[in-house]
């Protein structure tokens, strides 16, 4: 199983920026995206549970972070807009065979499967 995050980068408040996580060797059945800033504990982003592609967002970023999948590539995307300097922190993707109940799709101990993590910088 290999999670593959990609697009991170440095972009300025109020900018968007695109990640994604292209998933190989697991028919995931939840995917999600946390994140974690220096000297911060790691936090939940989004999750989607695949089968009825139900979502759950962080408050935190609600109204301006959206994630999608693509079946065709196996790849699910984070789209993230109206950055602000709080946002920047290593994203990573993670993965899951389990379907979870919606209480659970947020909490990282229900992932076996991480990426690597991309850095997203928020900064004028």
């Amino acid at each position: 199983v290999q999670l593959q995050a990609s697009g991170g980068g440095l972009v300025q408040p109020g900018g968007s920026l695109r990640l994604s996580c292209a998933v190989s060797g697991l028919n995931y059945g939840t995917i999600a995206w946390f994140r974690q800033a220096p000297g911060k504990e790691r936090e939940a982003v989004l999750g989607m549970r695949r089968q009825d592609r139900k979502t759950v967002t962080a408050d935190s970023v609600k109204g301006r972070f959206t994630i999608s999948r693509d079946t065709a590539t196996n790849t699910v995307a984070l789209q993230m807009n109206a950055l602000q300097p709080e946002d920047t922190a290593v994203y990573y993707c993670a993965a899951t065979s389990r379907n979870w109940i919606v209480s659970a799709i947020l909490r990282p101990e229900n992932y076996e499967y991480w990426g690597q993590g991309t850095l997203v910088t928020v900064s004028s």
